[in-house]
């Protein structure tokens, strides 16, 4: 496991440690076998370390990792997971947004569709991407795709990471919030299995419009929310600047937006482990994980006959949320 690129603050010092761990395997490596002891002393202490560190991280350090710039995106998974991907562009109505990618491909022997949120991973790509946040006509292009996998017998997956739907104006005028809840009505009556997978931030309307499934899988330092802490911060506290960070902290803790909550409120099936420390470590294990998670879901999913799965799709839905009063 080597040190990442870009670590967060409370990654430094162990992304530091792992450097000096490096080095000394790259001496022992050249022929000096006296760092040997040096290095098993060191290796322990990085250990001890990512222990210490991802063991007791807060609702708002989760989300910080779910944004990180080295961790996994749709197109990774992609590639671990999936062979024979062709990808599948436009909305046939207004133009292709690159901040939905999707596509037919064979998980396995299975041929599946796939539809998911892309940040990009250089700056370039994610202005082309929009960094992830869709427009109307990247809705509509997984719409698109969500009606050929059900003409065609597919199996659906969906990849969740975004902050949310883009909220500029044009987004507005050609039809943003039409287009979601088109997507949620749709999907709720797929005749097809839907599997969506949390795999970084889920961020309110815009994360949902890929959400509404069978069965819905949260990697384990993803979030799913409503706003993001930053935005209820500023809302709720009319924080500004600094100060943003130290109430966003707050308002993470009260959305209850980690994967061991949702798995506690019913909304998320199942929490999908990552490797040591996250999976911007080591994204072949985390797609590992993953895909034997998925296996098993779309195998079972596989098993139901339509009627069967429309009425589990319905009582999963109605199930969610605490209902008082008369």
């Amino acid at each position: 496991m080597s040190a990442i690129e870009h670590p967060l603050d409370f990654e430094q010092p162990l992304v530091e440690l792992e450097t000096q761990l490096e080095v000394l395997k790259d001496e022992i490596a050249g022929g000096d076998s006296s760092k040997t002891g040096d290095y098993e002393r060191l290796e322990s202490r990085v250990e001890k370390l990512r222990k210490d560190i991802y063991g007791k991280l807060s609702a708002y350090q989760r989300v910080q990792l779910s944004r990180h710039f080295d961790r996994p995106f749709t197109l990774d998974y992609i590639r671990f997971l999936m062979t024979d991907f062709v990808e599948l562009h436009g909305d046939r109505l207004f133009a292709d947004d690159q901040a939905i990618v999707a596509g037919t491909a064979k998980f396995g022997e299975m041929p599946v569709m796939v539809v998911g949120h892309e940040r990009g991973r250089t700056m370039k790509e994610r202005l082309a991407r929009n960094f992830g946040m869709a427009q109307p006509e990247g809705y509509r292009k997984a719409l698109r795709m969500f009606h050929l996998a059900e003409k065609f017998g597919l199996p659906i997956i969906t990849f969740i990471d975004t902050q949310g739907a883009y909220p500029g104006m044009e987004a507005e005028e050609r039809g943003q919030a039409e287009a979601i809840a088109r997507n949620l009505q749709e999907l709720a009556e797929l005749t097809v299995p839907v599997v969506c997978v949390v795999i970084g931030e889920g961020g309110s309307g815009g994360a949902l419009a890929l959400g509404v499934a069978d069965r819905i899988l949260m990697l384990e330092n993803a979030c799913y929310s409503v706003i993001t802490p930053e935005g209820c911060a500023s809302i709720l506290w009319h924080t500004k600047g600094d100060d943003v960070s130290a109430m966003a902290a707050v308002a993470a803790d009260a959305l209850q937006l980690t994967a061991d909550k949702l798995k506690s409120f019913g909304i998320v099936d199942e929490i999908v482990l990552e490797p040591a420390g996250g999976a911007h470590w080591n994204h072949r294990e985390a797609a590992e994980n993953l895909g034997d998670v998925l296996e098993r879901v779309l195998k079972e999913l596989g098993a139901l006959t339509v009627s069967e799965l429309l009425e589990k799709r319905y009582e999963k839905f109605r199930k969610i949320g605490a209902f008082t009063g008369e």
